[in-house]
C-alpha cells in the first residue's frame, strides 16, 4: 500500500502533466488558426459556388455555347450567326482583348449575351504562377472587361486558361464574385482541325445540359465560324434550346 506522501507526489505529477498538455494544445490551436488565416481569406457571404460549372442553367434539352479568347476579328461573324438563330451565348474574354475592342464588348452585351473572365493575357499553366500574379490575372481582367462594357456590366464566371483550375485560382475567383466555368464538349477548334472535325466532335459529344467550348479569338477562327454555320441549325433541328451556364 502506498503512503500518503507518495499519493500526494503522484497527484502533483499528474496535475503538472495535465497543465502542460493543456498549454501545448492551446498553442497548437493558435498556430493552426494563424496558418489558416494567413493562407486564405474568408469567402464573402452570397459568393457563388466554388465548384466548376459543367452544365447549363436550365434543365431539359438545352445547350450553353461559350466562346473564348476574344473579342477579336471573328467575333462579329459569330455574333451575326447567333443573332440569326436567336441564340444567347457566353463570351469568355481576355482582359487585354476587351480593352482593345470595347465596341465589340458593348455589342456582345447589346445582343443579350453574357461575359466571363478569362484572365488578362491567358497565362499557361496558370496554377504555377505566384499567388499575387493569379490575383492580378483574375481581378484586373474583370475590371478591364467591365470598363470596356460600360456602366452596369456584369461578369458572372471565370474560366482558367486551358481549364487549368486549382483550389487557389478558384478561391480567388469566388472571392471576386465569379463562379469557375468548365465545359463538357471541346472540339479543339483553337487548333484548327478542320470544319468537318469540329462539327463531328460537337455532334458526337453533345448531351442535354452540356456546355460547348469554342473560340472567337486567339487566332484565325474562320473554321469555327464555318462550323457554327452548320451546328446552329443542326442543334435547332435536334430540339435544343440555348441557355447560359449554371451560375
Amino acid at each position: 500500500m502506498q503512503n500518503s506522501s507518495s499519493v500526494r507526489l503522484l497527484r502533483r505529477a499528474a496535475l503538472g502533466c495535465a497543465v502542460a498538455l493543456s498549454f501545448a494544445l492551446a498553442g497548437a490551436g493558435t498556430s493552426a488558426s494563424a496558418a489558416t488565416g494567413a493562407g486564405a481569406q474568408a469567402v464573402p457571404v452570397g459568393a457563388p459556388s466554388a465548384s466548376i460549372a459543367h452544365s447549363a442553367a436550365t434543365y431539359g434539352r438545352t445547350v450553353a455555347l461559350t466562346f473564348d479568347d476574344g473579342p477579336g476579328p471573328f467575333t462579329g461573324q459569330v455574333l451575326d450567326l447567333l443573332a440569326q438563330y436567336h441564340v444567347q451565348a457566353t463570351f469568355c474574354q481576355i482582359g487585354n482583348q476587351a480593352a482593345a475592342n470595347p465596341a465589340l464588348v458593348k455589342r456582345i452585351l447589346a445582343d443579350g449575351h453574357r461575359l466571363c473572365d478569362h484572365t488578362v493575357d491567358h497565362p499557361q499553366p496558370m496554377r504555377t504562377l505566384p499567388h499575387a500574379t493569379q490575383v492580378h490575372e483574375i481581378t484586373a481582367a474583370k475590371e478591364m472587361i467591365s470598363k470596356a462594357g460600360g456602366p452596369g456590366t456584369r461578369i458572372r464566371w471565370f474560366r482558367a486558361p486551358g481549364g487549368d483550375f486549382s483550389p487557389e485560382n478558384r478561391r480567388i475567383a469566388v472571392q471576386d464574385g465569379l463562379r469557375p466555368l468548365g465545359w463538357t464538349v471541346d472540339p479543339r477548334d483553337w487548333s484548327r482541325p478542320g470544319v468537318a472535325s469540329i462539327v463531328a466532335t460537337v455532334k458526337r459529344e453533345l448531351r442535354p445540359g452540356g456546355i460547348v467550348l469554342m473560340h472567337d479569338g486567339g487566332g484565325n477562327r474562320s473554321q469555327t465560324v464555318a462550323a457554327l454555320r452548320e451546328l446552329l441549325p443542326w442543334m435547332t433541328r435536334q430540339g435544343y434550346s440555348f441557355s447560359l451556364p449554371a451560375s
